[in-house]
């Protein structure tokens, strides 16, 4: 071994010690990943909900469904009566749809039954949100700050502030005739929205209803977090997930878990090493020496690599000969409909806006987002608008067009006029 293999083990072995060293004495980092495990203690899991879920129910047993709601209530079928062996309030809490198609159908079977279905999501299953006659809207807002209340006066001292991980998620469709408004929440609306002179105000939109199916009846509410060990653990937030409980009948609670059976560490052994730190650091250690290995034990060992021409990008001259194709056949219509539907796809991803309304608004909206000149944009729509309303096209017309959006994404960024 020469000296200069060993000054390299010693520095190596020096940043591997005070790698160490600052690891263990390094504090433990807030981990704010939104979970909805009832067994967990993070901000975002649900471990304080599910050990009060009793009390809140008078005592009343507490189930969990370790599978999908379809294998569940399935088991719990019986088809010689048509009826279910159990009865209660099922619950699912969480920040996105998890559950499949099947498993939507029995849960609608299920309350149909007489049973009731607290469901509390930014997202719903299609097929629940079809057979209750709901929508739900989303609308961006840059103030992540909202209250919510209920609409019983009683509950007036029971109005709460959220000020992480919310959005403006709201229910804009509904069945009047079986549904029953319990809850709202205000957002102020966006400054870059307001008109010259107007103060800022703030939106109501309603946010938990409870809609009669059948025999039973939906509980649906769109604020998940709020039921999170963060916030039942802040202030005096947790009164209002009590009250938000209070319109359920005292009844067998079955939750539904994220820990479904077989699926707690996943099939990869990697994810439990790199879940505990201390087996992560002596894997990612165990991955350095080797690669260091590798580095030395390569040197003047390394075979001649044959050197492979990559293969011609003809992207660009596909392109080209498509284009020219429809040009040729003098399909303008087809070009123009092209052109628009990319350009209106482009707003919709750049600048998250809704391109079904080409109106003055949609304009002005679109030159705020964008920084163009407000007179330009106007024109760029209303020639887009006038476009789409014919059946046939000229050339003249998708030279028009493509000089205008060329415009639109050359011209630099400068504010509205």
């Amino acid at each position: 071994m020469n000296k200069t293999i060993k000054i390299y083990i010693g520095v190596f072995i020096l940043l591997v010690t005070g790698i160490f060293l600052l690891e263990i004495n390094k504090p433990t980092p807030i981990d704010w990943s939104p979970t909805f495990n009832e067994k967990h203690t993070k901000p975002y899991g649900l471990k304080v909900l599910h050990e009060e879920l009793p009390l809140l129910f008078n005592g009343r047993d507490l189930i969990d469904i370790n599978v999908t709601p379809f294998e569940y209530f399935d088991e719990e079928f019986n088809f010689s009566d048509s009826t279910y062996y159990i009865q209660g309030n099922y619950l699912y809490i969480h920040d996105g749809n998890l559950i499949d198609e099947v498993s939507a159908e029995k849960i609608l079977d299920f309350a149909a039954h007489g049973n009731n279905v607290f469901i509390s999501s930014t997202m719903f299953p299609e097929v629940i949100e079809d057979s209750l006659n709901f929508k739900i809207k989303y609308t961006y807002t840059f103030n992540k700050k909202g209250k919510l209340y209920l609409s019983n006066p009683l509950f007036v001292n029971d109005t709460i502030t959220l000020d992480k991980n919310v959005e403006n998620i709201y229910f804009n469709e509904l069945d009047s005739l079986h549904t029953t408004v319990l809850g709202y929440q205000s957002f102020k609306k966006n400054t870059d929205l307001l008109s010259a002179g107007e103060q800022p105000d703030t939106e109501e939109h309603i946010n938990y209803v409870k809609i009669k199916y059948r025999e039973g009846a939906f509980f649906l509410h769109t604020q998940p977090y709020v039921f999170t060990n963060y916030h039942l653990l802040k202030d005096r937030d947790y009164t209002y997930a009590e009250k938000v409980f209070s319109y359920l009948p005292d009844n067998t609670i079955l939750f539904d878990s994220v820990n479904k059976a077989g699926k707690d560490l996943g099939s990869s052994p990697f994810r439990f090493i790199l879940s505990k730190p201390a087996l992560r650091w002596a894997w990612y250690i165990l991955l350095l020496l080797l690669v260091t290995f590798l580095i030395f034990n390569a040197k003047r060992k390394q075979r001649i690599i044959k050197i492979i021409k990559p293969l011609p990008n003809t992207t660009v001259d596909f392109t080209k000969t498509i284009a020219n194709l429809y040009f040729e056949t003098q399909d303008h219509s087809n070009l123009i409909d092209k052109k628009v539907t990319y350009f209106l796809e482009k707003i919709r991803s750049d600048y998250y806006l809704d391109t079904q309304n080409l109106d003055d608004s949609f304009a002005r909206n679109l030159a705020l987002k964008a920084g163009k000149n407000k007179e330009d944009v106007v024109k760029l729509v209303k020639y887009i608008r006038y476009l789409t309303t014919r059946t046939s096209h000229s050339e003249s017309q998708l030279l028009e067009l493509n000089k205008q959006i060329e415009e639109f994404y050359n011209t630099k960024n400068y504010g509205t006029s």
